[in-house]
């Protein structure tokens, strides 16, 4: 009996550690996708919109099914939540004269980043929008400038001004806590050598947290990226009695995703690179979240981002179709397709390059520091008639295209998980 005893215990661990080495893989699938996207796109969850406590319900969501799957913390996280302040000015009073005339308020608006300005000739810069020009795009230049702008505008843009005013002339302005924002603001009147702005704003400090898991893998500095972001656009005005922007496929969908991935790869044997999941808030805001994380991340050190946004409906190619934003601008997206070639799903170019599209998600601040970071969609978003409307909900999406959306993605990241295969980075020069 002695020498039995320490003979069957090394039969058990032997039989253990064979169960443990030939554990199956998860399998992507519907039912589990299906109860997580329903969670997140419900009317508990009320639109999730950023900067509101409807967020936080969401980002525990998430972080409980990254806890379940046992990820590790980013960094030197203490737990899932990265966690990021905006600090937000609102107008709360404003005097406006040209030649010594009080402007009426419906005839200026602006952006103030700071509790105060007075303006007079020489402490701004000024700028001017004249007869011929084209309002909007002079606007964009002028809200991508660097420096504080006071902004002449000629009243033949009366009409443009208007709408512009009656849109923006409601929000607010932010910036990251501990940045330095600039101030612009826009006056309908003849350039002039004599005027004086005088504007206060109250500040407001808002929390925001990403969600962020780790897989590390044998090359540590390595790293892949599958990201979504979480938020939506919250309480909207009531349409048939509904409210509730529900976001079910902008993103609850590509949420879903990331966690379905997660799971995926976690059951695996540990991976060749480091794989971060992160779930992105405040996109809908301003791009926030991919603003913060990018910051505490060295950008060289990201071999890949698969940004999955908007994958619950099937493309205008059909079902098992999936296209990527900027595919040109690095060979993540050949890499894709090639990966595909053998199996049911394809893998192609954005259909809708006059949307811009590549640069309307989280993907676009990592790629404006190099990093193939692309979005992965699926959604015929020039036809889709729920986006951002309170009938986005989760009896719209589909739920069988959805998974083998997902399913695909995981195949086809395989080559670049494994090490086996690397995206050309994206010319940073050439993103705006």
């Amino acid at each position: 009996m002695k020498l039995l005893l320490p003979t069957l215990f090394i039969m058990f661990l032997a039989v253990a550690f064979v169960g443990a080495c030939s554990q199956t893989p998860y399998e992507i699938n519907k039912e589990n996708a299906s109860e997580i996207l329903e969670t997140l796109s419900s009317n508990e969850m009320r639109g999730r919109q950023a900067f509101t406590p409807d967020i936080d319900r969401a980002a525990d969501v998430i972080a409980g099914e990254f806890e379940e799957i046992g990820l590790s913390y980013f960094s030197n996280l203490e737990n899932y939540r990265q966690e990021f302040s905006v600090i937000e000015y609102s107008i709360a009073s404003h005097s406006v004269s040209v030649n010594g005339n009080i402007v009426s308020g419906d005839k200026h608006f602006g952006f103030v980043n700071g509790e105060e300005i007075n303006w007079s000739p020489g402490s701004v810069s000024v700028a001017v929008i004249s007869e011929g020009d084209q309002f909007r795009s002079s606007f964009r230049e002028i809200m991508s400038s660097d420096e504080n702008l006071l902004v002449f505008v000629d009243e033949a843009h009366a009409g443009i001004f208007d709408q512009y005013r009656g849109y923006f002339g409601q929000r607010s302005s932010r910036v990251m806590e501990g940045e330095e924002g600039v101030s612009r603001y826009f006056l309908m009147a003849e350039p002039a050598d004599d005027f004086d702005v005088a504007v206060t704003a109250n500040r407001q400090e808002m929390g925001l947290s990403n969600i962020v898991g780790k897989i590390e893998g044998d090359r540590r500095d390595e790293i892949v990226v599958f990201s979504a972001h979480y938020d939506h656009i919250g309480i909207q005005n009531v349409v048939e009695g509904d409210s509730i922007a529900n976001g079910a496929n902008d993103n609850a969908s590509g949420v879903t995703a990331i966690i379905e991935l997660a799971r995926h790869f976690g059951s695996l044997e540990k991976p060749e690179r480091t794989l971060l999941f992160v779930g992105f808030t405040a996109e809908e805001m301003g791009g926030y979240g991919s603003q913060y994380f990018s910051r505490q991340i060295d950008p060289d050190n990201i071999v890949a981002m698969f940004n999955i946004e908007m994958i619950g409906k099937p493309a205008v190619s059909g079902p098992n179709t999936a296209w990527i934003t900027g595919y040109e601008r690095s060979s993540f997206g050949e890499l894709l397709s090639k990966s595909a070639e053998d199996s049911a799903f394809e893998f192609y170019p954005d259909p809708y390059p006059n949307q811009n599209l590549f640069y309307r998600s989280d993907n676009a601040t990592l790629a404006r520091l190099g990093v193939p970071a692309h979005t992965i969609s699926t959604t015929p978003i020039d036809v889709d008639p729920d986006y951002h409307q309170v009938s986005d909900e989760f009896d719209t999406i589909n739920l069988t295209h959805m998974t083998n959306t997902i399913r695909a993605i995981a195949n086809a990241a395989e080559g670049i998980v494994s090490g086996e295969d690397t995206p050309t980075r994206i010319d940073a020069r050439q993103v705006d």
